[in-house]
């Protein structure tokens, strides 16, 4: 029988110790709440090396930490990707203690992250900062586990979840699909409502005024021509060849992190230059990328109308991945695989904008993009077609206004467009009340509001309101409270009463009134149709409240039709009215 000698038996219980020690670091760890976005992330200073053929990311660099807690902090949290690993972690020239664990969270496309759970040298104050030497490195491979973990198809979640680093394309998006910089949130969870998206908007509130520079350098084996895309206009390329190696750089530096997340690509990629655009495409996409360009060409004279020069070139990347897109600033990443110009001009319009108006409130930013679209179509083929472009948005804001359950004081002031993290809301709902404010107040008044607009000054909700207001004479609190301060739900307009008399020169006079059976307020226009054509009149009904006008015609009126799709309603069954005979 072979016995253990001492020597090794004492080797045994120390490694037993250890593990035990281990066990209850991690215990200890779980046991005591962290506050996991104790510290915001005030700069970021790194060097990424990417290697395709190796699907590798490496990264180098410095961190600046700031305590936005009202209390000392010793423990501070730093999250990448599950596919990374954390290599260092040091204070000045000294390695800190930190234990590395998995934590949980759909915010990174493998739907966990490296979690590295430091022990500073000393506490760091309320609002004071401490900077963090780190390394890191790992791969980036297409990965769509927090997809399919909640049932979606195996094909639709990797088009979603495109990210990778490979050979032929390498794509990767920042926070919120795949954590390849250090950040600190708390779990997102795809299946429980709105989580991600808040969580997400924690982060870029807490992250708004941070900076990064990003040095990122792709090395490849072979001398197929590539080219590296950052969103980040102001980049400085870097190219050089060592014999079949290339070497592919940009030098970035963002200003706001919190309003545009660093990502990059890299490809095979072509590019057509226009004076507002630049479209990036892949091989045998020529004619795509072309018609692209072209539709870019002919909107942008209305986007500088109505939101002036550009800040930058808008640019486009294409995708491999099909059905997708992505937009991030002024570039958009969306396969070019269709030469419809229709949908082309569309997508260029919103492009465009982002590339001329900025703003780091997404009601404002995404809103006057999706306006945008609406005007867009207005110009090409007339009003119904913008009526009818907002309409898929409507229907799809009227559903997730009907399936709130919440109290509505409850959910009002979360779910306003100055707060709400919902898409439905800040793109859909916002784009609307653009088009409303537009109806109410004319072009010239809505672009003299938005030329005004100076993003550095926004610091508090009401700015843009304030600016609106101060091209009319018009109260319009009602309006800004019902409909973007606090979310008061959608009017629901019918026809309470309509009376028509002869008049005696022979024509006729109409009184109508409208009663707002909903809990929010608007303006709305109300078509009174007769055998000599229709008449349009516009009528402000606050919510749960009438109001009345009166129409002179000159043909006797026959129907009433409220609202001609500009205003989101609740419901539209009872927009119709039937006028009964004119009184003798």
């Amino acid at each position: 029988m072979r016995r253990c000698s001492p020597q090794r038996s004492r080797s045994r219980a120390y490694s037993k110790g250890l593990l035990i020690l281990g066990v209850l670091c991690a215990s200890l760890v779980n046991a005591f709440a962290l506050d996991r976005e104790a510290f915001s992330f005030t700069n970021y200073d790194l060097n990424v090396q990417v290697e395709p053929e190796q699907h590798r990311l490496g990264v180098r660099g410095k961190i600046t930490l700031r305590n936005d807690t009202a209390t000392p902090q010793k423990i501070a949290v730093l999250q990448i990707s599950y596919s990374l690993d954390w290599r260092s972690i040091k204070a000045g020239d000294k390695a800190v203690q930190f234990v590395r664990q998995p934590y949980t969270s759909d915010i990174d496309h493998t739907g966990s992250l490296s979690e590295a759970i430091v022990t500073l040298p000393q506490q760091v104050a309320p609002h004071a900062s401490i900077d963090l030497d780190i390394a890191y490195e790992g791969v980036v491979l297409l990965d769509a586990t927090r997809l399919t973990r909640i049932g979606a198809p195996e094909d639709s979640a990797k088009s979603t979840d495109w990210d990778e680093i490979g050979p032929s394309f390498s794509g990767v998006r920042g926070v919120g699909h795949v954590a390849w910089y250090p950040i600190a949130t708390e779990v997102a969870n795809l299946s429980e409502g709105d989580s991600l998206f808040e969580v997400l908007a924690r982060w870029k509130a807490r992250e708004s005024g941070a900076k990064a520079h990003v040095d990122i350098s792709v090395t490849r084996d072979d001398a197929e021509l590539q080219e590296l895309l950052v969103n980040e206009a102001s980049c400085k390329p870097g190219y050089s060849q060592i014999g079949r190696s290339s070497l592919y750089k940009a030098d970035c530096t963002f200003q706001q992190l919190g309003v545009t997340a660093p990502l990059f690509l890299a490809g095979t990629y072509r590019v057509i230059e226009r004076p507002g655009v630049a479209v990036h495409f892949l091989p045998g996409h020529d004619a795509a990328a072309g018609s692209f360009a072209d539709a870019a060409e002919k909107a942008l004279p209305l986007i500088t109308d109505w939101y002036g020069a550009q800040r930058e070139k808008a640019r486009v990347a294409d995708l491999p991945s099909p059905n997708s897109a992505f937009e991030s600033g002024a570039l958009l990443i969306t396969p070019l695989s269709s030469d419809d110009s229709k949908l082309a001009g569309l997508a260029a319009t919103h492009q465009l904008t982002h590339a001329s108006f900025l703003s780091f409130r997404p009601w404002i930013e995404e809103g006057l993009a999706h306006f945008a679209q609406a005007l867009y179509l207005g110009q090409q083929s007339g009003r119904q077609a913008a009526l009818d472009y907002m309409g898929a948005h409507r229907a799809a804001l009227t559903a997730v206004e009907a399936a709130s359950t919440a109290p509505r004081s409850d959910d009002e002031a979360n779910h306003s467009l100055v707060n709400t993290t919902s898409e439905e809301f800040y793109r859909s709902k916002a784009m609307c009340v653009w088009w409303m404010l537009r109806d109410m107040l004319g072009d010239a008044a809505l672009k003299k509001a938005i030329a005004s607009y100076k993003p550095e000054q926004d610091i508090d909700p009401s700015y843009m309101p304030r600016l609106i207001s101060a091209q009319t004479h018009r109260d319009l609190e009602w309006f800004f409270d019902d409909w973007v301060y606090r979310d008061h739900g959608l009017p629901d307009f019918k026809v309470d009463s309509a009376f028509t008399r002869k008049t005696v020169n022979g024509g006729f006079v109409l009184a109508v009134t409208l009663e707002n059976l909903g809990t929010a307020g608007a303006e709305v226009p109300v078509i009174i149709k007769s055998p000599g054509g229709e008449v349009v009149k516009r009528i402000e009904v606050r919510a749960k409240s009438k109001a009345t006008v009166r129409v002179e015609m000159a043909a006797a009126p026959q129907e009433i039709v409220v609202n001609d799709g500009s205003v989101p309603e609740s419901g539209t069954k009872n927009n119709t009215f039937k006028v009964a005979a004119p009184q003798e």
